[in-house]
């Protein structure tokens, strides 16, 4: 780990070193899903500098080993790191079902996921007794979600629901096509009809299928997204550290991939709903290389 790119300063946490204010916030995901989380934090937090790593030449995590998926967490991380971010989302269910601990264990800088602020989001009404969760193959296989939720609060129903061809129809662009409705209904209709009150979107590709998902869900059944929960829970924690940047200028975005296309490219925009701008090309493992 490059420690001299880390920008340093006492305090986050008894006997630690972390960055200061003005630094970036790095993110990292398999691809681009964790765009999602980025907008949200964009429009909580416009003042805050960010640099995303998509590692799209080795997506997607899901279908990987517990080990293949914390190795290729632990490069993201370090990318990051020797490019001295303050702090680090893990934008990514499966990575951070699989890796968090360990991130957190190894690196001296606060690294949040996706699955705690999103758990605390679900948990927050005292009458939620049935919870769905719809998710990848890997994220829903890592029990990740079912167990912080059942050590949380005793007594919940929980129901895990693997949604794998949800993700191939949101990177067609198809949200608004009748086949994803065909999809999410036969997904949908089991949490249904076992009296689910909450449905937990456990993917950020998912918060782009909040519309239809509104009209295929009864209206009582409270939705809750991996992006908006995560930025939420960033905000706490960037205040309870004191590490909010100044407002004293717009934020900006810096998006690196393992691997570039024209796909990847247009998926970034849609995910963002604005222009990502220049996308640099990353290298991981040895020196961790951008690639203009």
């Amino acid at each position: 780990m490059n420690l001299a790119a880390f920008p340093l300063a006492r305090g986050w946490r008894t006997g630690t070193i972390a960055p200061v204010k003005s630094a970036p916030l790095g993110f990292f995901d398999s691809g681009v899903g964790g765009l999602t989380v980025v907008r949200a934090v964009q429009e909580l937090l416009p003042h805050e500098d960010i640099l995303y790593l998509g590692d799209t030449a080795r997506l997607p995590y899901g279908s990987k080993s517990p080990e293949t998926i914390r190795q290729f967490a632990d490069e993201d991380t370090q990318f990051l790191v020797s490019r001295g971010v303050k702090a680090i989302v893990v934008a990514c269910n499966t990575a951070t079902a699989h890796a968090l601990p360990s991130l957190r264990e190894k690196y001296r800088l606060p690294i949040i996921g996706v699955i705690e602020p999103g758990v605390d989001a679900a948990l927050e009404n005292p009458q939620v007794e049935r919870i769905g969760i719809i998710a990848t193959r890997g994220t829903i296989r890592s029990h990740a979600y079912q167990h912080a939720l059942a050590l949380r609060r005793t007594g919940l129903i929980i129901h895990g629901q693997a949604t794998p061809l949800l993700v191939p129809l949101i990177e067609e662009n198809w949200m608004d096509h009748p086949a994803t409705s065909v999809v999410l209904k036969e997904y949908l209709d089991p949490l249904v009809e076992k009296g689910i009150d909450t449905l937990m979107l456990a993917c950020t590709h998912y918060p782009l299928l909040i519309p239809v998902l509104r009209d295929l869900l009864p209206p009582e059944v409270r939705l809750v997204d991996s992006a908006t929960t995560c930025a939420e829970h960033l905000r706490r924690e960037l205040v309870r550290l004191d590490l909010l940047a100044a407002g004293d200028h717009d934020g900006t975005l810096e998006v690196h991939l393992t691997d570039l296309s024209d796909e990847f490219e247009t998926l970034a925009r849609r995910f963002l709903k604005r222009a990502p701008g220049r996308i640099h090309r990353a290298v991981l493992g040895g020196h961790n290389k951008v690639l203009s």
